[in-house]
This record gives structure tokens, sequence and C-alpha cells, in this order.
């Protein structure tokens, strides 16, 4: 990815001069055949330059050292020409296998990434107690990749090396997901992000695997519901880029309702649905339909805060 195939296409082959592509000794049957098909239009002349054309050809053999190709062009210049073309003309199918063949050769498999490179970039910033980066080592890799830990290309990373949980990079994980993006540096990195974070932008069924993830990725090991905190946290983040219309609004009446201690996964998926669905003012909202309960008291409470500035704004006019 990020390669351009068009670096590794075969330089086109240059065709072969035309009065080399046959020996001239082999243009005598076909030449005396035309002079007897021809003869009577004008045999005495046609006769005459057979002849002269055959003499002149012995003269070139002969003094090419009766090397034929290869004297007239040089050993090695005939046989790299005519080692890919074979002699006696080229019908349709061949001009078609040869375009394929010139087809595949242009795909050449991009360079596999090394495993030792990887293990030694993966040295740099692990932990000296465990086999795994943590906290410090991802800050360290953050400023050397110049991010924030708390950016989305970073969460997009996460992703893409399936990370268990947060502040920690595996060296399995970390070594398979480098494999995954196909880097081997910080350099290769830092260059791959946006490309990761443009694919999952455009790709709505990639942005719905990492949405999910993004759940998975906040929690303890020990937890199976989100802490409302940190679920108002991700949910910032992961649409940091294509932020919906209601999400302020959704956020905000989280923040407001200390109640709300904790998000499941049941409503943090369906949250995903929810903001498809019910347009920028809630109208296309149906309670009659199989929502989480949170959301609709995120509707009613959303209602409510409309109803009372029309009363106020009504009251205002009134007063005035």
């Amino acid at each position: 990815m990020g390669n351009c195939f068009s670096c590794f296409k075969v330089p086109p082959v240059p065709p072969p001069a035309a009065e080399s592509s046959t020996d001239p000794a082999s243009c005598k049957p076909l030449q005396e055949a035309s002079d007897q098909e021809d003869g009577d239009v004008d045999g005495g002349m046609l006769h005459r330059q057979v002849s002269e054309k055959q003499q002149r050809s012995s003269e070139m053999v002969q003094s090419n050292g009766n090397k034929g190709l290869s004297g007239l062009l040089g050993e090695g210049v005939a046989s790299r020409t005519f080692c890919r073309i074979p002699l006696g003309g080229r019908s349709g199918s061949d001009k078609r296998s040869d375009t394929a063949s010139a087809n595949n050769n242009s795909l050449l498999p991009v360079r596999s990434v090394s495993d030792s490179k990887i293990n030694a970039l993966f040295e740099q910033y692990k932990d000296g107690a465990e086999d795994a980066i943590l906290a410090d080592g991802i800050e360290r890799l953050c400023n050397d990749l110049c991010v924030r830990p708390d950016e989305f290309c970073v969460l997009v990373l996460a992703w893409r090396f399936e990370a268990e949980q947060m502040c920690c990079f595996t060296r399995q994980e970390f070594v398979t997901g480098c494999k995954t993006i196909k880097v081997e540096s910080i350099k290769g990195m830092q260059s791959r992000l946006p490309d990761l974070c443009r694919e999952v932008q455009q790709d709505g069924e990639l942005f719905k695997k990492l949405y999910r993830f993004t759940f998975k990725f906040g929690l303890d090991p020990d937890q199976r519901i989100l802490p409302a905190d940190m679920a108002i946290c991700l949910w910032r983040l992961v649409f940091s880029q294509n932020e919906p219309h209601i999400m302020h609004r959704w956020l905000q009446f989280l923040e407001q309702h200390p109640h709300v201690r904790g998000i499941p996964r049941d409503t943090w998926n369906m949250f995903l649905n929810f903001v498809e669905t019910v347009g920028d003012d809630l109208s296309s909202y149906d309670d009659a339909e199989a929502w989480p309960s949170l959301f609709d008291d995120f509707v009613e409470f959303e209602n409510d805060q409309v109803n009372q500035n029309v009363t106020k704004a009504r009251e205002s006019g009134i007063c005035d």
C-alpha cells in the first residue's frame, strides 16, 4: 500500500528493425513464388529485380562471414532482441498473450518487512520489566511519531495492532501489527498513519469495526461496562474526524445526569445506528422501536429542553 506499482513496470522491448526480421537468404522462395505469380505482368523486369536482390543478399551474407542476423546486428543484439519474439510473424493470440504477460509483470510483489527490524524497533520502547510497550513507552513512541497519545490516528494504530487494552502493546501485537500495515521503522509508520486514517474515514464498514473495537479497548480486564467518563472521552475521540450533529447534546446530557454511571456494550454499539437514524432534530426517533432506555431518556430530555426554550421565548415576547 502506498507504493506506486507503475514504478515496477518493465520497460517495453524496442521492436526490431524491419529489414532484420528475416534472414535475407530465406527471402528467395517467397520472391521466386511472387515472380511466378506475377510473371504475366512484366516477367522480364521482375526477373531482373529478383536476380539483383539475390546477388546483393548473397554479397551481404558473405561479407558478414555467413552469420545471418548475428552478423548483421551483432550477436548480442540479435539474441537480446529475438529471444522474446518468435520468428515468422505474430498472430493476434500471440499479441494478446504478450499484453497479458506485460500486465502481470507490472504488478510485482511489494517488498516484505523485516522481522528483525520490527523487533529492534519494539526494543526501543519496551518496558524494562515486561515484554511489552507500556504507558511510558507509548508516550515516547507518540513523541517520535509527532502525535499526541489522545489523537484519532493513535486509536486507529491500536485498532490495526489489535491491542487488547489501553497503554499496552505486547510484542506479538506490535510485530504482527507492523507486518499488517507493512512498516518496520518510525519513518515508515509516520508516513503510513495518514493513509490508515483516510481509509477508515472513507469506508463505513471499516469505521464500524473501529467503533466497536473502541468499546473493548476502553475496558479494564475485569470490566464489562464502560465507565461513563471513559465512554464520553472515547466518543469524543472516535468521532473527532466526523462528529454527528447531536454529539454535543448527547455528551452534555450524559455529563448533566451523574446517575448514568456506565455504558453497556449494546448501548455503545447501537448509538452508531441511533445517530444515523434520528436526524439532526431527533424528529425521526421512534420510541416504539427497541432502542436502549438511555436513548429514550435523552430524547425526552431534548424535547423538554425545546419546550422550555419555546415557553421562554413566548414569555419574553409577552413581556416586551
